[in-house]
């Protein structure tokens, strides 16, 4: 199943409605769905660097959410980079996101 969102008004539906979460690197909005399936987008600035710098970064949070990150469900997500973030290692990303999603737990079950 593909868990993408694709069109720039659900992007900005979710930024001007959801919940912010953040890290060092990293900004996660999280916006209420009714659907069961969580959508998922990932938005990297321009000014963090050159395209193939900003393409890595983006399949890698992809591979990282999509295999080690158990992402709730009824819920669709943008994660925002922020500055430095494309100068991560995999295994420094990787701990991130986990470390982005978890704060979206512990916060959303208070």
């Amino acid at each position: 199943m593909d868990h993408r969102l694709k069109k720039n008004s659900q992007f900005n539906f979710i930024y001007k409605k959801g919940e912010r979460t953040h890290t060092e690197h990293f900004t996660l909005f999280a916006v209420k769905s009714k659907y069961e399936s969580y959508k998922i987008g990932f938005s990297i600035s321009k000014k963090l660097g050159k395209a193939n710098k900003r393409n890595l970064l983006k399949r890698r949070m992809r591979e990282i959410t999509r295999r080690f990150v158990n992402i709730p469900s009824f819920c669709n997500y943008v994660v925002l980079a922020k500055e430095n973030a494309v100068d991560l290692t995999f295994e420094d990303l990787n701990k991130e996101i986990q470390k982005l999603f978890g704060k979206y737990e512990s916060k959303k079950n208070h």
